[in-house]
């Protein structure tokens, strides 16, 4: 849910206008539409060097992934391992377009440590993978948009964490 539907839904479930601080807030956001649309398109257009750049040093981190036996052995595993960086990056965006968290946290937080441990993916090791993704995005943007994408990398691994 965006911002501006948040802030529309809560004002009408209880039967009133929106208040100065929601109406600040969404100027706030509407001031930096424009920011998080490029920031989103950077990290859209910049996928596949992200990835690759997080896979490299993820695998820096944690060489016995891919050593025999390893979850991400061979062309197969890499690859799945890999499709999931490309949804992690793509829920980012999500959060940054719609300037809040919930999206995160609905389709990528909730049920994510069950569903990898199911699979025997150690939950560090995507912990670490998100922090590689957050500092290969980062790499690639100025000081002022990274403000736009951290505190959603954060929050996922804060979620992670958990």
């Amino acid at each position: 849910m965006s911002v501006i539907t948040k802030i529309i839904l809560n004002a009408d479930n209880e039967l009133r206008y929106p208040s100065i601080d929601e109406l600040e807030s969404l100027q706030s956001y509407f001031l930096t539409s424009e920011q998080r649309i490029i920031v989103a398109s950077i990290l859209r257009d910049q996928e596949q060097e992200i990835i690759k750049s997080a896979s490299k040093a993820i695998f820096q981190i944690h060489p016995e992934y891919i050593a025999p036996g390893g979850n991400a052995e061979g062309a197969r595993k890499r690859s799945l391992c890999l499709r999931d960086y490309g949804w992690y990056l793509r829920l980012v965006t999500y959060g940054i377009l719609s300037g809040e968290k919930e999206s995160i946290e609905k389709i990528g937080i909730i049920g994510v440590k069950e569903m990898y441990n199911s699979l025997s993916v150690p939950i560090l090791g995507m912990v670490d993978s998100i922090e590689c993704l957050k500092n290969a995005s980062l790499e690639l943007l100025s000081d002022s948009q990274m403000k736009f994408v951290a505190p959603y990398f954060d929050f996922i691994i804060q979620g992670m964490s958990i």
